[in-house]
């Protein structure tokens, strides 16, 4: 027997977009937000439970062109709901921000669970349905596995690792989903330099990663594995002259003061030269090994490892969106925002920054379609 809700916009997903969406919509409308699981919990490993809520990018092209997928499509969104008016948001619900020297905004807490209770407290009109969604019928019937809700309007934001099939009954296109901002696996084993940094690349057991790492697995989500990458961990360096300025050092002592000395002893056992040669004893044939070893450090990648902050890239096919509206172009009245979308960003509050405005916008949009 489907209920009657009071509710007339069912929003599928208590994530970070649903929930702001949610905001948008409660004092002109009851709105009901279904999750099966405890609502912004997805935000609170964010930032490293600090929560990156933002990135102090104010063009709004600029800030659209750190998304590898959805650039042109955020125009628009972010032309109407940007970083200005996440940080005025923050503000009305009581969350005082900073800005580190990376551009990166915080909230002063430095806590991602304060954020989550601000955020709830101010969604004092909406009613949370602790249910999972199976489908949605035409009408809307919001059917659950505990029951079926009645809404004039639904908004999907599931974010990107739920509801592809519910998504994919309405008709929708779905772009097969791949991770990105993750480690790296590599076919080479690294693990001689597990913990071993440098130029925003760190090894680890598996492979490699850190924010450099974060940014090309992202870039190259949709490419096919394997493939190669090649790091320049020295750049412009004059190898010949420091060879003749310590001649008498070994040249694993002198490579350490450019790079981790771990690190440069793995790459002379690569090269098959001793790492207690005295510079001196270098020829130039070898120096040129050395030098192309460090400025093209080549990796197999073989896979991605779970670990950095992993966003997904793929989700509802944009072409089937309105990037005005956020409505469906398939089924009237349904909206998308967040992640679920094929949208995702770099690293630095770009992914939730996706989610504050989509929200902001599919709210705003569903608020405009009914004269409010």
């Amino acid at each position: 027997m489907v209920q009657e809700l009071k509710s007339k916009v069912a929003i599928i997903g208590g994530g970070p977009a649903g929930c702001i969406c949610a905001y948008f919509l409660q004092n002109n409308l009851d709105v009901v937000v279904f999750d099966k699981k405890s609502p912004l919990k997805t935000l609170l490993p964010t930032g490293g439970g600090r929560c990156n809520l933002c990135h102090a990018e104010y063009d709004f092209r600029e800030l659209a062109s750190n998304y590898p997928r959805g650039e042109k499509f955020l125009y628009s969104i972010f032309s109407k709901f940007g970083t200005a008016d996440t940080l005025d948001f923050f503000e009305t619900i009581g969350v005082k921000t900073y800005m580190q020297d990376d551009m990166r905004f915080f909230p002063t807490s430095n806590s991602a669970s304060d954020v989550r209770e601000k955020i709830l407290n101010s969604l004092n009109k909406v009613k949370f349905v602790k249910e999972e969604v199976l489908r949605i019928n035409e009408g809307f019937s919001v059917v659950t596995d505990m029951g079926a809700y009645s809404a004039d309007y639904v908004v999907i934001a599931t974010g990107g690792h739920a509801s592809y099939d519910l998504i994919k009954m309405l008709g929708h296109k779905i772009i097969e989903p791949k991770p990105a901002l993750v480690g790296l696996k590599t076919a080479e084993d690294f693990s001689s330099l597990s913990g071993v940094a440098i130029n925003n690349v760190l090894f680890t057991h598996k492979g490699i990663s850190g924010p450099a790492v974060y940014k090309i697995s992202s870039l190259r989500a949709r490419e096919k594995f394997p493939y190669k990458l090649a790091f320049d961990f020295v750049g412009e360096i004059d190898l010949q002259s420091e060879l003749n300025s310590n001649p008498h050092k070994s040249i694993k002592n002198l490579l350490g003061e450019y790079v981790p000395k771990s690190l440069a002893e793995f790459c002379l056992k690569e090269l098959g030269v001793n790492p207690d040669i005295k510079c001196h004893e270098i020829n130039g044939r070898t120096r040129d090994k050395i030098l192309d070893k460090l400025r093209n450090f080549e990796t197999t990648i073989v896979g991605t490892a779970p670990d950095g902050e992993v966003v997904t890239s793929g989700g509802v096919d944009l072409k089937e969106i309105n990037p005005k509206t956020l409505e469906s172009k398939i089924v009237p009245r349904i909206y998308f925002c967040g992640e679920v979308m094929d949208i995702d960003g770099f690293c630095g509050g770009f992914n939730l920054q996706n989610c504050w405005s989509t929200g902001f916008v599919a709210a705003q949009s569903l608020n405009l379609s009914l004269g409010l």
